[in-house]
């Protein structure tokens, strides 16, 4: 599955906006409409190759429900947060720099999976920086609504309709993501390219956050 995001890396990276389009439709909205912005979050969760990457990190070794509902919940009260509140009081960051912070995000899960920090002699509170990791995310996906200057009418209903849809998006990614680990796991070659997977998650992430900052350098 990581194999397959690195081939597709570089179409990903150009496609993981918000569609012209959709901008569009944004844009002539004026009062609530909470059934499509749900609809707009559900599909750039699902489309956003950053934050699946970082949820496959999060959830690679996570063998109990229980952890993986633990987990997921940290990041979504971080994203939630962020989402929600930065658009609200208009804060908003450079959308390349922001992208790139959380292509860090995937370096980290990637390195901390592959045991990293245990060379280091270092052991992070993971559930704290998987939240903390969450409030980045909301603050990408903020900035990206930000960008396409929503109308005020309605705003507060539209954004949880779009925070509701990220949460849908996100349901649907961790089924497919937990069904294809959990069959893998099962195999007798999980333990050997668990490894490899995981590096090839440091090596997307690095990917993502080098075009980042090329984009941020040179516009």
């Amino acid at each position: 599955m990581i194999a397959v995001w690195l081939l597709l890396l570089p179409a990903a990276v150009l496609a993981h906006d918000v569609a012209e389009g959709d901008k569009a439709f944004v844009q002539s909205i004026d009062g609530p409409a909470f059934i499509p912005f749900l609809y707009l979050g559900a599909k750039h969760m699902v489309t956003g190759y950053d934050h699946i990457l970082f949820l496959i990190g999060v959830v690679f070794f996570l063998y109990r429900l229980k952890d993986v509902l633990l987990y997921v919940s940290m990041f979504t009260i971080g994203h939630s947060i962020t989402l929600l509140g930065g658009v609200l009081l208009g804060f908003g960051v450079n959308s390349y720099l922001i992208d790139a912070i959380i292509a860090l995000s995937v370096i980290y899960k990637g390195f901390e999976n592959i045991g990293g920090f245990k060379w280091l002699g270092f052991t992070p509170n993971t559930k704290l920086v998987v939240l903390v990791f969450g409030l980045f995310h909301g603050l990408g996906l903020s900035s990206k609504l930000m960008s396409l200057d929503m109308s005020q009418n309605g705003l507060l209903a539209n954004l949880i309709g779009f925070n509701v849809g990220v949460e849908v998006g996100q349901v649907i990614v961790l089924a497919c993501v937990v069904t294809v680990l959990n069959l893998w796991r099962n195999s007798r070659g999980f333990a050997r390219g668990a490894y490899g997977a995981n590096l090839a998650l440091v090596l997307a992430g690095m990917l993502l956050a080098t075009w980042q900052i090329k984009g941020y350098l040179t516009t």
